[in-house]
């Protein structure tokens, strides 16, 4: 509920369509003493993307883009994790797109952790990337009358993070 994985692209070179996926799950497993033992995965529902315009939703699910009938899922599996400053952190991992996996590096920033009322524990996250769409073989454009191209190539990526830490791990990790 206090989450969100957000992205924005260039529309027509002058303008950002800003986006989101509704549907997703992930687990964090932090070793605040020894940060690169830690581990992210993630998977996303591709057919849950969100532009607030339909027919465009319709057409970034379609095989033009993200294909989610045949590639119904995102996945992210970190790799290895490295401090990069106060409370900062470089993931790196896996992204695979419609088949495609590819390296990433999220930049993260730890917000901390602290109880909730109800009893709970929370830690929180901001983490930002940038990738060429062509890697993931999301190719589809359009040539502009004018010049230019209908769709940017370079996608940005905007996550926060709430997580809850579960039951099981209540004597270990977030």
């Amino acid at each position: 509920m206090h989450s969100s994985i957000n992205f924005w692209v260039r529309h027509m070179m002058v303008s950002k369509v800003r986006g989101r996926f509704t549907k997703w799950t992930g687990t964090i497993e932090m070793d605040e003493a020894s940060p690169a033992n830690s581990r992210v995965e993630v998977q996303i529902d591709a057919s849950s993307i969100d532009t607030k315009e339909e027919k465009r939703d319709g057409h970034l699910r379609s095989p033009d883009f993200l294909e989610s009938e045949k590639h119904p899922q995102i996945a992210f599996r970190s790799t290895g994790v490295e401090p990069n400053g106060d409370k900062r952190f470089n993931v790196k991992g896996d992204l695979t797109i419609r088949g495609t996996t590819r390296p990433v590096v999220l930049d993260v920033e730890y917000a901390g952790r602290m109880k909730d009322p109800w009893g709970g524990e929370r830690a929180g996250f901001s983490a930002r990337t940038s990738l060429d769409r062509k890697d993931f073989g999301l190719t589809w454009n359009q040539v502009l009358e004018a010049g230019g191209i209908l769709v940017g190539d370079r996608v940005e990526i905007d996550i926060e993070v709430e997580a809850v830490k579960s039951k099981a791990a209540k004597g270990g990790g977030t």
